[in-house]
């Protein structure tokens, strides 16, 4: 199997020259297009991103994760998941980074092999960075109007979430 995983790229990437080659497609002229308009996508959405990471600091530096923390124990405790699982909820919609950080956090302070380092990374793969994703893609689009795209996204997320707590319990007990 390992000598099957080190030819997969180089082959896809001799199937799509020779697949190219047949089609008489212009492959450098092709591939110079795409990355002119690649450079113009990131000067577009770049915006929006800033304006993510800047709400995240903001967020973290005014001491709000501190005093979530606070409020999330009761909820946590009768689970027997540390508190930062529960950040690692609050987080992860926001800033891929920062869930990271919880993540890393839980897996040196439980080990990975606890059942709160196997919650944590089902966690972390069960979700992603929804606001991050709204604002690419709205910025990349130029939507605007994304009332409905937002609670939606948040409901998976918290589906997510129950589901990933809750076979994480049954599987990993």
């Amino acid at each position: 199997m390992s000598a099957v995983s080190r030819f997969i790229v180089p082959g896809v990437i001799v199937i799509t020259l020779l697949v190219a080659r047949w089609k008489r497609v212009p492959v450098y002229e092709s591939f110079v297009e795409g990355a002119a308009d690649g450079v113009k996508l990131v000067i577009q959405i770049f915006p929006y991103i800033l304006a993510m990471y800047v709400a995240v600091g903001v967020f973290e530096a005014a001491g709000a994760l501190a005093f979530l923390s606070r409020a999330l124990r009761p909820l946590f405790s009768p689970l027997a998941l540390p508190v930062e699982i529960g950040m690692l909820m609050l987080i992860r919609p926001v800033s891929g980074g920062a869930a990271y950080g919880v993540v890393s956090r839980v897996l040196a302070a439980y080990g990975p092999d606890s059942l709160a380092g196997k919650t944590a990374s089902v966690l972390q793969g069960s979700s992603d960075t929804t606001f991050y994703v709204i604002s690419l893609y709205s910025g990349a689009v130029g939507a605007r109007k994304t009332g409905y795209a937002v609670p939606l996204c948040l409901f998976g997320d918290a589906v997510g979430f129950v589901a990933g707590v809750v076979l994480s319990r049954l599987f990993f007990r």
